[in-house]
């Protein structure tokens, strides 16, 4: 029917009429109506019209082999006005495979992971490219699939290969924390929610659920293939800790107390070995959030944060106070009023 995502249709109770949504990255999901054969399709909502006002992007598809040669495929984001002449940063997104939502409309707001239209709209390249594994090779399977995704596009000759950066969330977190000890290929990284050491995480607990992390190493998402005593050095290969020495690329860091995934001493034994080592890392923690951040306030806090991080390492923005000096403890409250403040103001002027 056409390069959009579609909805499942619904059909109207007392007539041959179907109502669905269709959206492309930069066309709102309105409501279509149509009889069944949807030869005639009709719009019949404007919701989001102040979207006009705003610069947004495209997507598009880009196409690359992993380095084994496997065919894969990726989402490319653009600029508004997107000049083939120019230089852009980019940030890479990763989480396990993401191409499918090439159409998936995405409005701007604060979360716990980049927010793709809003980084278009401030003039970033976006790269989420699709990963696949080798079972006992988590951390290695992401570097064959992103590094290449990334060659793909700089090939073509508008990335400036001085500033790209890259950020995902717990497993997307991991893998991050991973293959900043094996490449030196990313100005700036973002992991959250990090695995970084699988022989002290094997034996944690997924809080929100109750059930042990085990089952996760030997047969599901962490793909190890098998226990901590049938292949002991695969957790320690895939472990980003034990390689902690390697990494030089800044790092900025979320892992809250009350994850109920990610037990957040993981987080502490990334940031603490990075710290030991002299690395550059910033590590927040906001109380008693879980996995992802809940409260509007602290989306809006971190948010911000990495948006003034990634400006900084790549587009020469000025530094902010916060990686200067820290945020003293007892300082914590009076700064989220400020930040908090500071972003209202901004959306006001916006508006």
């Amino acid at each position: 029917m056409g390069a959009k995502s579609y909805s499942n249709p619904s059909k109207a109770k007392n007539a041959d009429v179907l109502v669905f949504t269709a959206s492309t990255f930069d066309e709102f999901p309105d409501l279509l109506v149509s009889a069944p054969d949807f030869k005639e399709i009709k719009k019949v909502s404007n919701a989001n019209p102040q979207k006009a006002q705003f610069l947004w992007g495209k997507s598009e598809l880009v196409r690359f082999k992993n380095s084994d040669g496997v065919p894969l495929s990726g989402i490319l984001i653009k600029p508004e006005n997107f000049d083939p002449q120019k230089k852009y940063p980019m940030i890479v997104y990763i989480y396990e495979q993401l191409s499918q939502g090439l159409h998936r409309f995405v409005n701007p707001g604060p979360g716990t992971s980049i927010n793709t239209s809003f980084y278009a709209s401030n003039g970033y390249l976006v790269l989420m490219p699709d990963i696949v594994y080798t079972i006992g090779y988590p951390g290695q399977s992401a570097l064959k699939c992103v590094l290449p995704a990334i060659q793909a596009v700089v090939d073509r000759g508008f990335v400036n290969e001085q500033a790209i950066g890259i950020q995902g969330h717990s497993w997307g977190g991991y893998q991050i924390a991973y293959m900043v000890t094996q490449t030196n290929r990313f100005r700036a990284a973002a992991p959250g929610a990090v695995v970084a050491n699988m022989t002290s995480a094997y034996s944690g607990i997924r809080w929100g659920s109750g059930l042990p992390r085990q089952h996760q190493y030997e047969h599901t998402q962490s793909r190890i293939g098998g226990s901590l005593w049938e292949y002991p050095m695969r957790y320690l290969e895939n472990s980003p800790v034990f390689r902690a020495d390697r990494v030089q690329t800044p790092i900025l860091m979320v892992h809250n107390d009350g994850d109920d995934a990610v037990p957040w001493y993981q987080g502490i034994e990334y940031y603490l070995a990075l710290r030991r080592l002299g690395k550059e890392v910033y590590m927040f923690n906001y109380n008693g959030e879980p996995h992802g951040l809940r409260k509007r306030q602290n989306q809006k806090d971190y948010t911000r944060r990495t948006q003034e991080f990634f400006d900084y390492f790549l587009k020469g923005a000025p530094k902010p106070e916060w990686m200067e000096k820290g945020i003293p403890f007892l300082d914590r409250d009076k700064e989220k009023e400020k930040y908090r403040a500071v972003t209202d103001t901004k959306m006001k002027a916006e508006k």
